[in-house]
């Protein structure tokens, strides 16, 4: 990708991880399950943002809090992935994230850990240093936080970057996205399940989703997508809607495909792409990176082609 993003971007993680995967040929319970092949990688939806980024040559910012030994060896496996990254750190240690595939059902197990606390004063330093990087560009705040981290933060966050005239993207689930809604982000990600989740019921139809997705929208959101797994994602932006195709790629895992889909919806925007565009981005990068193992994303040299063959229909809802 040649081209130069318009506006500044930056992305908060303020619960990284390392990521541990395991392939094993069956899990058996009471008894040990042997992984002939085990991956590290650094972790984190916000990491796993920057360096989707970073794949594609788009000059971004990463702010994050590390802890311990945990986190030393996350700056260790980031330091040839991610640039232009800040670290604030903390004491404790940075979590471990595991993924077990059973290689005999196909099945993928994970488990992921709350978290390190992040003192009051050091949490303040870097939100404020975030929004201030962010300026009038797009602030990614995405993930999970840590147990003493208040809920409504980031709608006060949204509430923020909205003020300095920037636009808040957001990519998390539950109570916080339900609070951030309020706050009126400029692009939210929830999957199918998120989505289902905050609405208190199931949504069967591809029809259903553009719709809940659309009351959404008309809350004060401008773009909302919902990604659909292995069925491709829904966009809903303020003149229609538009629903994406997955590609027939093989999987192989995956972890950190919605965040490369994050990742490449706002690299469309900030290129100055159409909603259509930039949902094709964002198809695109989630390809690429389920075809790799553990949390290995997309290769740049893999997306132009993708975004050739994503399809793109207009539901007009």
């Amino acid at each position: 990708m040649t081209e130069t993003n318009l506006n500044t971007i930056t992305t908060l993680c303020l619960n990284p991880a390392i990521d541990v995967t395991y392939h094993v040929d069956k899990m058996l319970a009471d008894q040990k399950s042997r992984s002939d092949l085990t991956r590290k990688d650094p972790g984190g939806n916000g990491i796993n943002i920057g360096r989707s980024f970073h794949r594609m040559k788009i000059d971004a910012h990463t702010f994050c809090v590390i802890a311990g030994n945990t986190g030393k060896l996350l700056q260790v496996l980031l330091k040839p992935q991610l640039e232009n990254i800040f670290y604030e750190s903390v004491s404790g240690e940075t979590r471990i994230n595991s993924t077990i595939i059973e290689l005999d059902s196909q099945t993928q197990y994970q488990i992921t850990d709350a978290g390190t606390p992040i003192p009051p004063q050091q949490l303040q330093k870097v939100i404020t240093d975030f929004v201030e990087q962010t300026a009038q560009g797009f602030g990614i705040i995405t993930g999970s936080c840590q147990p003493n981290i208040p809920q409504s933060l980031y709608a006060e966050l949204v509430t923020q970057i909205n003020h300095a005239g920037g636009r808040a993207v957001i990519d998390t689930h539950g109570e916080v996205l339900k609070h951030a809604i309020n706050a009126k982000p400029f692009l939210i990600k929830p999957n199918r399940y998120e989505l289902e989740t905050i609405l208190g019921h199931s949504l069967s139809e591809l029809t259903d989703v553009a719709v809940h997705a659309r009351k959404i929208q008309q809350q004060g959101v401008t773009h909302v997508c919902v990604s659909l797994g292995e069925q491709g994602a829904v966009l809903v932006s303020p003149n229609n809607s538009y629903y994406a195709r997955a590609l027939k790629v093989p999987v192989n895992n995956t972890v950190g495909a919605g965040d490369s889909m994050v990742a490449g919806l706002v690299a469309g925007f900030s290129l100055g792409k159409s909603p259509e565009e930039a949902l094709r981005y964002g198809i695109a990068c989630g390809a690429g990176t389920v075809m790799h193992p553990g949390t290995e994303l997309f290769s740049n040299d893999e997306l132009a082609s993708f975004r050739q063959q994503v399809t793109i229909e207009t539901l007009d809802i």
